[in-house]
């Protein structure tokens, strides 16, 4: 295609992919990119916002153009729950939809980029603190629930959430700061601080029944990395506390992050520290390792181990 046989209108046209492709785009860099002056890319600027089309200019030396909030291309129309379980079956399905440079991950850019703001910012939000799945099925939560988790962690506003404990039972009533939002495993978590429980809590996105945005607000803890937060509460607080060295070092070890938490020792040596109420369980994971490891602690895990070898050696001979 050749640039200077297009007409006004495609000009303009090619400056509105550039500029939504680039949020920020400097008219000299825009005037390049169409073969045209700088006073020229203006005019096509000028075309799109006769149009209706929302261009927003920053002025000064990093000063660009971008494509403002609430631009719409129908019938290109989301709801907010519809606009969100987008984005959860991306995240879920796509381990890199979180990456712009990943070619799902700028598709989900341009899709944000003509949402209107109500829409557009809990979306934005949850591709930020949410991390894709890591393996099997879990249960789809509810897009609208889960949109308002997502917009009261980023509001930093408490809630008032129902909680289903399983079938048969009644839902509880929790008052909870809600941190983040993160999926580990094919489910949906919300990580917060549950003042009715006065304790950090994990709870299933997909158990909460009923949402109720209060007028308190909170300072999340600082430096929080909810991921993290989330394997380490899934590995402590169990009857038998665990410690474990690992031949190997951190890069080379496979193994289930529920079973606790990792880390380096040397440049050959990695700790790994968690918890469980079953030893013989945690025996028959650790088996799976392909590095040697040494138990520092409790003697149950030792005992179920020895028990668990002995098995496997009797199997062996017969």
């Amino acid at each position: 295609m050749i640039v200077d046989e297009l007409s006004p209108t495609a000009k303009a046209l090619m400056a509105l992919e550039l500029i939504q492709d680039n949020p920020g785009i400097s008219g000299e860099r825009l005037g390049q990119r169409l073969g045209v002056t700088d006073r020229a890319a203006r005019r096509y600027v000028g075309i799109l916002r006769e149009a209706g089309i929302p261009i927003e200019s920053t002025p000064g030396r990093y000063g660009g153009y971008r494509v403002g909030r609430g631009f719409r291309l129908p019938p290109l129309m989301f709801s907010t729950a519809e606009a969100l379980g987008l984005m959860m079956a991306a995240l879920e399905g796509h381990h890199r939809a979180s990456d712009p440079e990943d070619p799902a991950g700028s598709a989900l850019n341009k899709i944000i980029r003509v949402l209107p703001k109500p829409v557009a910012e809990p979306a934005e939000s949850m591709r930020r603190i949410v991390t894709p799945r890591q393996a099997a099925e879990g249960t789809y939560p509810d897009p609208e629930t889960t949109a308002a988790l997502v917009q009261a962690c980023t509001a930093a506003r408490r809630l008032r959430i129902g909680y289903s404990r399983g079938e048969g039972r009644d839902p509880i009533m929790m008052d909870v700061d809600p941190w983040a939002v993160s999926v580990r495993q094919g489910l949906w978590y919300l990580l917060c601080w549950s003042h009715t429980k006065d304790a950090q809590r994990v709870l299933r996105v997909d158990r909460v029944t009923t949402t109720e945005l209060l007028d308190d607000t909170f300072d999340p803890p600082e430096n929080l990395n909810p991921v993290t937060a989330i394997e380490d509460h899934f590995a402590q607080g169990w009857r038998y506390p665990i410690e474990v060295v690992i031949d190997a070092p951190l890069g080379e070890i496979v193994l289930a992050r529920k079973l606790g938490r990792l880390e380096p020792i040397d440049a050959t040596h990695t700790r790994l520290i968690g918890s469980t109420d079953d030893p013989d369980w945690y025996a028959y994971r650790l088996a799976s390792l392909e590095a040697t490891f040494s138990v520092i602690g409790p003697p149950e895990l030792r005992e179920a181990l020895h028990t668990l070898g002995q098995r496997i050696l009797k199997a062996s001979e017969g």
